[in-house]
């Protein structure tokens, strides 16, 4: 039976004040399944078109706190004794620095570690060239 999931994605905004941003992860919470988890991925490149300057390393440095805040580590500080529910809300409350997330959005789902894998793969990681073969096929 499916349950209901909502997600956010994660966006690298170099620039702040420009709003240009980079989908840069997914934070998917299945709250039937006490599920929460965060994917990232930062493509240097299409970050440093938005601001040539920026440091990547911060950013993933960043990222890996969300992470450690969604898995509840200890390291994360006081919002690892909250909820996961708890923890999804504040990771997508809205703020204004360098990483932000979109509006939520709900699903349904049988298997939440696929579907945030799914986000990610159609939401954030480069798009995969399709090479034809035959020529009859189309490139895409």
């Amino acid at each position: 039976m499916p349950h209901v999931f909502e997600y956010a994605v994660l966006r690298a905004v170099p620039r702040v004040e420009r709003g240009e941003f980079v989908n840069v992860g997914v934070l998917l919470y299945c709250a039937p399944l006490d599920f929460l988890r965060a994917k990232t991925f930062v493509d240097a490149a299409r970050v440093r078109a938005l601001d040539p300057a920026v440091d990547v390393e911060l950013l993933e440095e960043l990222l890996g706190h969300l992470g450690s805040s969604c898995d509840g580590a200890a390291e994360a500080g006081p919002v690892s004794a909250t909820t996961r529910g708890q923890r999804f809300r504040w990771l997508t409350a809205p703020r204004s620095t360098v990483i932000q997330t979109s509006p939520t959005h709900t699903g349904f789902t049988d298997d939440p570690e696929a579907e945030v894998n799914r986000l990610l793969a159609a939401l954030v990681l480069p798009p995969v060239t399709k090479v034809a073969t035959s020529p009859l096929e189309p490139r895409l």
